[in-house]
């Protein structure tokens, strides 16, 4: 089962940008690789996804501002991120799926990472 670590996350002002960075132990190339945030208080929920052919899923709420991309070379996903709100805070986790499918159901996830804290505040 593949293992994954992100890092990236940190304090940013409204508007501002930020790439996440989720590295894989292994190879990404039969799984999707999703990232899910969970505000505090609140439910993880899903944000957006990237799979074979690089198949890409995103959630309502970030279409337009936030961009999945991987590097099978480098075995890494990214989540860049742009005109950030203060509701994106949260901590962002990347996970692994075998789903035949894009996915932002947090149940089809089967490996997670520890997560990394994204703050958007002035």
């Amino acid at each position: 089962q593949v293992q994954l670590v992100e890092s990236g996350g940190t304090l940013v002002q409204p508007g501002g940008s930020l790439r996440l960075s989720c590295v894989a132990s292994g190879s990404l190339t039969f799984y999707i690789i999703g990232w899910f945030r969970q505000a505090p208080g609140k439910e993880r929920e899903g944000v957006s996804c990237i799979g074979n052919e690089d198949a890409t899923d995103y959630a309502e709420f970030v279409k337009g501002r936030f961009t999945v991309s991987k590097d099978n070379a480098k075995k890494t996903v990214y989540l860049e991120m742009n005109s950030l709100k203060p509701e994106d805070t949260g901590v962002y986790y990347c996970a692994a799926s075998i789903h035949s499918s894009s996915t932002l159901l947090e149940g089809d996830y089967i490996s997670w990472g520890q997560g990394t804290q994204v703050t958007v505040s002035a």
